[in-house]
């Protein structure tokens, strides 16, 4: 993994965990690794893919928006993609991003910009 891939992926899987954490439950991890991400030129760049789920939270509404005005000072954008069904937000920072999905359970995904391999 390239220096730059390695300090985005703490980065972000602190981010990720610290959400997870604000939601009051134990995480488990749905995926987390690097993917080569350009289908054109294989081999070309990577990114940094993490993701967690957290079962039956306890009001996740209220917690999702405790925790965005901590995010929005440190850099992150929101962006609301919610449904009458589900709550979906996608944060981005510097070409990285993550999404917390609110549907009965919470899923919170990210991955880095992609870099140079």
């Amino acid at each position: 993994m390239t220096p730059e891939l390695t300090r985005l992926a703490g980065e972000l899987t602190t981010v990720i965990d610290d959400v997870a954490a604000a939601f009051g439950g134990p995480a488990d991890p749905t995926v987390s690794g690097e993917l080569d991400c350009d289908p054109i030129h294989p081999g070309n760049l990577l990114c940094w893919q993490y993701g967690v789920r957290v079962d039956h939270p306890a009001a996740p509404e209220t917690r999702l928006a405790s925790l965005l005005p901590a995010l929005h000072r440190d850099g992150w954008e929101s962006h609301d993609r919610s449904t009458p069904r589900e709550q979906i937000t996608r944060f981005t920072r510097a070409g990285a991003d993550f999404t917390i999905h609110v549907a009965g359970a919470v899923t919170i995904i990210g991955s880095t910009r992609p870099v140079p391999a």
